[in-house]
């Protein structure tokens, strides 16, 4: 009956659907005789339900299911008989709902008498719980381990099941358990670092029916440990240590690990050093390692290699140990300071030389390389006093850089004594050493320098706009060397307005020119001035003058060019806001007083607004366009005159006239500015018709006057030389050709086609000659003949006269040819006829030079001309126009 109980229900399970919420169709619960309130029946047990959906219900009143989903008594429930039923429904949003039912069993016991008759009930015992399996056990097996034994099997025939982990579960078949006799056994040997426990569950079963004739138990079986696991090091065994740290002080801690049983003395390890016994010391207990001495110096050793061992049974013969080497690295501490390679150290600078590097000073440092400890700093202790050094590190070769910031005076002293320390970036520590100095000697090297003035910048006060010729002051210098002033010479070499004028042997300064303080070369009140000094060995120096330049009142306040005024619309009379501007400073400038003259007309009024703008109003209603206001400005000092102030009227936006206003305006004189290019342009065409139509007339060059203002003269061989026209021959049919040539001029050979001609240096007039019969054409070609090339006879002795080209001038018998051969032949012979004349035909054409014109001239000296190389300068006529260079070369052709 049991075994088809039991089948019933597995079938049950097995062909109930698996994809609904499910719960056992029959379940069977053994209970006390008397259930009271509060004890828990069982618990539902469901699958493939919908957790947040579920709900499960019962019928009976007498019980209810809390949220555990456990069945609870709510009353007092007695169990007699064939027990109790009741169904159990459990349902979830799937809507197919399950129903369980719950037979509830009396739960039976022997009982017996005690000496006063009253009856009692016996707990029930299992034995013997719990169970110890020490791991690693030999075979063979199956090894029994113990019995399994229940009270009920003394009333009952009973059959035991097991379940759990070591049973069903991983790992599966390691204990089997007898099922008549609830004999447990083992069947291979457990590792207890694996499975220190095993939680299993042993019931019992009628054997007649298949119910449980007692509660299931819960048996532990307990894996009792075996020293089978040597320690193990955790973590790595790196370890860093400053240099000289004292005795006692702590390296680090090694740490180890033990699989066994915790709080056995498998897993108490004992910390042992097998070397560096005379610097180290570990604590057995705790593995940290300290120091026995003080003087570990990384200079010297910056790593050291000691050899750990841990061994469990705190170190026992018996124990197992495992052993690994720990590095411990001494980190560097500044306990070196620097050192020089020298006891001294030379230098030598020329004076005057300035941010040159003079010395480089190396040093060596025992400390780690690139740290705070080993970069080095340098000071100059002493000798320095004038700041004329400078000592820099180089940070590649942490050596020292000795520069001349400030130039050295030889004639002060031709030596420099300094001291140099030498420094770390960190300060000293673990040493009793000092930071090292060392004597640097510079010597100055005497160099011939240029003059020195009295002071790099001296200042002078001038009244602005005093008489030219009034003394400012002297600026002078003096030989270094000689401590002299004779001999030197005192230029300007930056006078932006040309104010001042500098004797040149005494450096006076004097006024030449109008000195305005509101010049634009005036900057805050001041104007500078740079001299030089030379020396009678072109040596020189420089200097600055500064003029600070008293104000004049000089300047009166005015208005701006023109006003806008707005209409305002309507009746209302408009105002405009002006500023004047006064050029002076104070006292000579604001504030300033804005006045109508006496005779105005009533039409306006002006209103002052504040120290330098006022507001011009209109009186009367006024036409638009221009007006002119007369007004009265005066500065502080009552200083000024009346003004005509531009005022336009006009209609407005945003404060600018309209467009349309001024097209209202343009009055005749506007018309007739706009039709003004338009006449020009048509009277330059008027005029090119007329050069290209009208013929040619001769040109006549007229040397008779001397003009100063030209450097050169082209038309003129010299002084007093006149052209002996009747060498030039012209051509038969080139009419009055050769009459109108005049002395000092060459004939007009240039394209005839134009009233324009050119003529060498330029000086050439129009005649009346006319050139138009014989002229025939001609290839051009034909003027590369000749005693002279293309380039002479086109383009220097024709030059620009290019226009209006017409073939009719060129003869075709060649007089135009010949007319040019001519002229080559007489421009040779005068070039000729100069290697034989004497220097003194040319004494009008030399540079003279002139002397002082004496005592009382107003002009004065004249200065800078009196030598060549002043203001005369020729240096233009090496920069001529090619053109000019061309014919050079062709006049010096033989």
């Amino acid at each position: 009956m049991a075994h088809m109980f039991i089948f019933a229900i597995c079938s049950a399970l097995i062909i109930s659907r698996v994809d609904l919420c499910r719960i056992p169709e029959t379940l069977y619960v053994l209970v006390p005789q008397t259930i009271p309130v509060g004890y828990q029946v069982t618990k539902v047990e469901t699958a493939d339900c919908d957790t947040r959906s579920l709900v499960l219900s019962l019928k009976d009143p007498s019980f209810t299911i809390d949220r555990n989903r456990a069945i609870v008594a709510l009353s007092p429930v007695s169990v007699v008989g064939r027990g109790r039923t009741f169904s159990v429904w459990v349902q979830d949003n799937s809507g197919q709902g399950s129903e369980m039912e719950v037979h509830l069993m009396r739960r039976t016991a022997p009982e017996t008498h005690n000496s006063k008759g009253l009856l009692k009930r016996t707990k029930r015992r299992w034995s013997p719980p719990p169970f110890n399996l020490k791991e690693n056990m030999k075979g063979p097996f199956p090894k029994v381990i113990d019995s399994v034994v229940s009270d009920s099997s003394v009333t009952y025939k009973v059959f035991y099941t097991m379940s759990g982990p070591g049973v069903d579960q991983a790992p599966i078949g390691l204990f089997t358990l007898d099922r008549e006799s609830g004999m447990l056994s083992v069947t291979n040997a457990v590792d207890r670092e694996q499975y220190p426990l095993f939680n299993l569950k042993v019931s019992v079963f009628n054997a007649e029916n298949g119910q449980p004739t007692d509660l299931p138990l819960n048996l532990r079986v307990l894996v009792d440990d075996e020293n089978d696991n040597a320690p193990e090091f955790a973590g790595p065994l790196q370890f860093t240590l400053p240099e000289r740290s004292s005795a006692g002080t702590a390296v680090g801690q090694v740490k180890a690990t033990d699989k066994d049983a915790p709080e056995t003395s498998h897993v108490k390890i004992k910390y042992t050093l097998l070397n560096g016994l005379e610097r180290f010391a570990i604590q057995p207990e705790t593995g940290v390692i300290t120091t026995i001495t003080n003087t570990l110096d990384r200079e010297a050793q910056d790593k050291y290699m000691v050899t750990v061992m841990i061994k469990d049974l705190f170190g026992a013969v018996n124990g197992l140990q495992n052993t690994a080497t720990a590095t411990i690295s001494l980190s560097d501490i500044n306990d070196n300071p620097p050192t020089f390679t020298k006891a001294l150290y030379e230098a030598t600078i020329k004076e005057n030389e300035v941010d040159k590097l003079i010395l480089r000073i190396p040093v060596e440092d025992k400390d780690l390389v690139n740290t705070s400890n080993w970069r080095s700093k340098f000071v100059i202790t002493k000798g320095n006093e004038n700041g004329h050094f400078r000592i820099d590190t180089d940070n590649s070769t942490n050596e020292g850089l000795l520069y001349v910031v400030k130039p050295l005076d030889y004639e002060n002293g031709d030596k420099v004594k300094l001291e140099i320390q030498a420094r770390n970036e960190a300060e000293l520590t673990g040493t009793t050493a000092q930071w090292m100095s060392v004597p640097v000697d510079v010597t100055v090297a005497n160099v011939d320098e240029g003059p020195q003035f009295s002071a790099p910048t001296v200042t002078f006060n001038v009244v602005e706009h005093v008489p030219n010729g009034t003394l400012i002051g002297t600026y002078t210098a003096t030989d270094p060397e000689t401590k002299s002033s004779n001999g030197i010479m005192y230029y300007k070499t930056l006078d932006p307005g040309s104010w001042v004028n500098v004797d040149r042997n005494t450096g006076e300064l004097k006024v030449a020119n109008t000195i305005d303080r509101e010049s634009h070369f005036v900057k805050n009140g001041m104007y500078n001035i740079t001299m030089r000094a030379v020396d009678t060995s072109s040596k020189s120096g420089t200097g600055t003058v500064i003029l600070v330049i008293k104000d004049l009142n000089d300047n009166v306040p005015k208005i701006p060019s023109e006003l806008v005024l707005c209409e305002s619309g309507g009746d209302a009379l408009g105002s405009v806001v002006f500023v004047a501007e006064d050029k002076d400073s104070d006292p000579y400038s604001s504030p300033f007083t804005f006045n109508m003259p006496s005779d105005s007309d009533g039409k306006w009024s002006v209103k002052k607004l504040n120290d330098t703008a006022a507001t011009l109003k209109q009186e009367k209603p006024l036409r638009r366009g221009i007006h002119q206001v007369p007004i009265i400005i005066r500065d502080l000092q009552g200083n000024g005159d009346t003004q005509t102030a531009t005022v336009k009227i006009c209609q407005c936006r945003n404060g600018v006239c309209l467009a349309n206003q001024s097209s209202v305006e343009l009055g005749p004189m506007g018309i007739l500015a706009l039709l003004l290019p338009l006449a020009l342009l048509l009277l330059l065409f008027l005029l090119l018709a007329f050069f290209c139509v009208t013929k040619m007339d001769k040109l006549e060059i007229d040397d008779k006057e001397y003009s100063g203002g030209n450097l050169l003269l082209s038309n003129t061989e010299g002084p007093g030389d006149e052209v002996d026209s009747t060498l030039i021959k012209v051509p038969i049919g080139i009419e009055q050709a050769g009459k109108d040539s005049v002395k000092g001029s060459l004939v007009n050979v240039g394209w005839m086609g134009t009233k324009s001609s050119s003529t060498i240096g330029g000086h050439g007039v129009h005649d009346n000659g006319i050139y138009q019969q014989g002229i025939t054409t001609t290839k051009i070609q034909d003027y590369n003949s000749g005693q002279y090339n293309t380039q002479y006879a086109g383009s220097q002795l024709v030059g620009n006269s290019m226009s209006c080209i017409d073939s009719r001038y060129l003869s075709q018998d060649g007089g135009s040819l010949r007319m040019w051969q001519a002229n080559g032949n007489y421009l040779h012979q005068k070039l000729k006829s100069f290697e034989t004349e004497g220097d003194d035909i040319m004494e009008d054409d030399i540079i003279h030079s002139y002397e002082y014109e004496g005592n009382g001239s107003a002009a004065g000296s004249v200065g800078c001309c009196s030598e060549y190389g002043d203001n005369a300068n020729l240096d233009f006529l090496n920069t001529l126009d090619p053109k000019f260079k061309a014919l050079a070369a062709v006049c010096r052709k033989s």
